[in-house]
């Protein structure tokens, strides 16, 4: 996880303006709620009255209120009232004053409301004659006040409104439109709510959406540049099947997971808390509800999750199975065509999927019990809110707007919590996907440039291995043993010997595709170790033992090792490499394209186009693994005597099987089990090395091999 988030810390802007627009979504999203509240209690109910003071009262209604105040009372009453042709009318607009005086007139209104108007009258008459004592109001205030304490607080307030609505009528308001423009406009409200909620929604989501393709942008850059730098023992730890997986599905899974935690992670809390905080104001005293449900929805995930996790982590290890089975399919279609073995292929394809098919379903089986288990529980809570509220209701202490809005806020709050929980369904996958392309990341390549490298001053292409030895990561023996020569310019070194017997291993340790583990390889007198990978492979032409081409053209791929190389220098190389008749043959010739790893080409044209490569390099030390086998003898040879004056002020390795290809080195490594054998020429080994005979005499009949007179 701790991956995940660090993957954000180049986006921190983005982050802030999505917590930004989330805390605004929030707010929209817990004031609809109240509205509603709102609308019920005081739109329809109160008839769009909602304090205890009226808009506007007669005179007479204006004097007979004041029966039955305090001193500081009255002062708030009459302070709060204008008259205007002998009507009152309330001069008071803050809502907050409002509420407060709600509180503190409530009792001598609720008084007046309740007791008769010839009554009233009388006691107004004793009042102005001085014959109503503060006593008397004492009493009468004193058996009110052991009444309202009987009720509940929402419904004095309501005794209190109604009130306010009996005033408002008598003093000629029309109740009708009150009520009109109270719903009007709390309607209007919610609908600039939701649009705003809308709005920042779409922004979040776009937001997001960026910030989540961003990453996935650096992940695959960090992770493709990583392995470019990879040597050949990295690229032995990690499978290209495995690298595939990494760079594609767990980069999918980090990048879907992002969006998604911007969305929905962040945005539960502030939706949780503010839920909690607003459940709090309503004075409900049924927050205990909500806990309820939290600790439960709580206990169902971690017993889901204990279930699922290791289902989790072994799923991306199936993925990379079944990757690597299907390439291996698609690779060597043709030779499983050749040997009939379409249905073993089919059923090795069908276990590996059957094994991740099945590793999917437990886990997707586990997590469908969360669906009906968290709608199980928000209608309980339903159930348990309003069967708790209707008691309140009943008592007097809750209106049904605030059990709407109380609801509501549970379910916001119960919300909340589903959004982690859901969550939870794909962050342990995207967590064991980070940690995957983590592992990518933190591998450093064994194979690095010095810190402080040495320049190659001259520029002459020798090769001389002291004393070298290899041993391959892990393993028990050596696979090179006290490898000792030196390769000149204007000379060729051949290596032949059996297979596997450390030939291409050898010529690796040239590029450093490997290092050896004792002595030293130079180059020019430089450990290749001391130098720089681009200066040393620069001197080099290399062509591997399986011919490599890349989707473009024939010119872009003999430009491979040298961008600028003119077309003459690549017509030039490919008439070295023999390749000009079948690229004249083609009608676009050099602009011919080449298919994704050179399938629309023959074995022979693919190594041959992967000579001429090299050779329009034009560097100091040409290296040939095994590069000639697919090449009938004719063109072998005439590629060989046009090479030799190409390169004959440089440095040739050739490792081959033929001896015919050979036969005029002029030094030969012949190689047996890791180690050098014989070294000379094709005549002195004749005469001094029995495995160079061997290899020599199983190829070319004594006459061939001048042994005949």
């Amino acid at each position: 996880m701790g991956r995940i988030f660090k993957n954000l810390v180049p986006y921190w802007k983005s982050v802030i303006m999505i917590l930004v627009l989330l805390v605004l979504q929030a707010f929209c999203d817990l004031s609809l709620p109240q509205y509603t509240s709102d609308i019920i209690d005081v739109g329809i109910q109160n008839k769009g009255v909602g304090h205890v003071m009226p808009e506007a009262v007669t005179e007479n209604e204006y004097n007979l209120a004041q029966l039955f105040m305090t001193d500081s009372e009255k002062t708030i009453w009459q302070e709060s009232y204008d008259s205007d042709n002998g009507i009152y009318r309330c001069n008071v607009k803050s809502e907050k004053k409002l509420s407060s005086y709600d509180d503190e007139l409530v009792l001598p209104l609720i008084i007046n409301n309740q007791m008769a108007d010839e009554e009233k009258q009388k006691l107004l008459a004793m009042s102005q004659a001085g014959m109503l004592s503060d006593e008397m109001v004492s009493q009468i205030r004193e058996k009110a006040e052991e009444t309202v304490d009987t009720m509940g607080s929402t419904l004095v307030k309501s005794m209190g409104i109604a009130y306010a609505v009996k005033q408002d009528t008598n003093a000629g308001i029309d109740m009708d439109a009150l009520q009109t423009k109270y719903l009007l406009g709390s309607g209007a409200k919610m609908i600039a709510m939701a649009l705003l909620v809308a709005l920042t929604t779409v922004l979040v989501g776009l937001v997001a959406s960026r910030v989540a393709a961003g990453i996935g942008r650096d992940l695959r850059g960090s992770v493709y540049k990583n392995v470019m730098n990879f040597s050949n023992a990295e690229m032995d730890k990690f499978s290209t099947a495995s690298l595939i997986t990494r760079t594609t599905n767990d980069i999918q899974q980090v990048q879907l997971v992002t969006v998604l935690m911007l969305r929905m992670v962040l945005y539960a809390p502030i939706l949780g808390v503010g839920g909690i905080f607003k459940v709090m104001q309503t004075g409900a005293g049924m927050e205990w509800i909500i806990a309820l449900a939290v600790l439960i929805i709580i206990g169902i995930v971690m017993v889901l999750m204990v279930v699922a996790m290791p289902k989790f982590k072994l799923m991306q290890k199936l993925v990379d199975n079944v990757n690597l089975v299907s390439r291996e399919i698609l690779t060597g279609l043709s030779v499983i065509r050749a040997f009939g073995r379409e249905k073993k292929e089919e059923e090795r394809f069908d276990d590996a999927n059957k094994a991740l098919t099945k590793t999917m379903l437990f886990t997707n089986r586990v997590m469908t019990f969360m669906m009906p288990l968290m709608t199980f529980i928000m209608y309980g809570i339903n159930v348990l809110i309003i069967w708790v509220a209707a008691h309140k209701i009943d008592s007097g202490s809750m209106q049904v707007g605030a059990m709407t809005a109380f609801i509501t806020y549970a379910m916001q709050i119960v919300m909340s919590f589903l959004m982690l929980t859901m969550m939870s369904i794909m962050l342990p996958r995207a967590a064991v996907s980070a940690n995957r392309i983590d592992e990518v990341l933190n591998e450093k390549s064994s194979i690095r440039d010095p810190e402080n490298p040495e320049r190659l001053e001259e520029h002459k292409g020798v090769v001389s291995f002291n004393h070298v030895s290899f041993r391959y990561p892990n393993a028990d023996a050596d696979v090179l043993s006290d490898i000792d020569f030196v390769a000149k310019p204007g000379e060729t070194t051949a290596i032949v010997g059996s297979t596997g017997c450390g030939k291409s291993t050898l010529i690796n340790l040239i590029p450093r595709l490997y290092d050896a583990t004792q002595g030293s390889v130079l180059v020019d007198g430089h450990d290749v170790k001391n130098i720089t990978m681009e200066d040393l492979r620069s001197e080099i032409g290399y062509v591997p033992q399986k011919g490599v081409l890349f989707s473009g053209t024939i010119a872009s791929n003999l430009r491979y090792g040298k961008y600028d190389a003119t077309d003459a220098q690549i017509e030039e190389a490919a008439s070295i490499a023999q390749a000009t008749e079948f690229i004249d043959s083609k009608s676009a010739k050099y602009d011919s394209p080449i298919a994704q790893g050179g399938t629309n080409v023959s074995g022979g044209q693919k190594q041959r186009l992967s000579i001429a490569r090299a050779i329009a390099k034009d560097p100091k030390i040409y290296i040939f693994d095994d590069s000639f086998s697919a090449l009938d003898l004719k063109t072998d040879a005439a590629l060989r005597k046009a090479l030799s004056s190409k390169v004959k002020d440089s440095t040739v390795i050739i490792v081959a099987q033929r001896i015919s290809t050979i036969l005029h080195a002029d030094q030969i490594l012949v190689m047996d089990e890791g180690r050098i054998v014989g070294k000379g020429t094709h005549g002195e080994l004749m005469n001094s090395c029995d495995v160079y005979q061997q290899i020599a005499r199983s190829q070319m009949s004594a006459k061939e091999l001048g042994e005949e007179a």
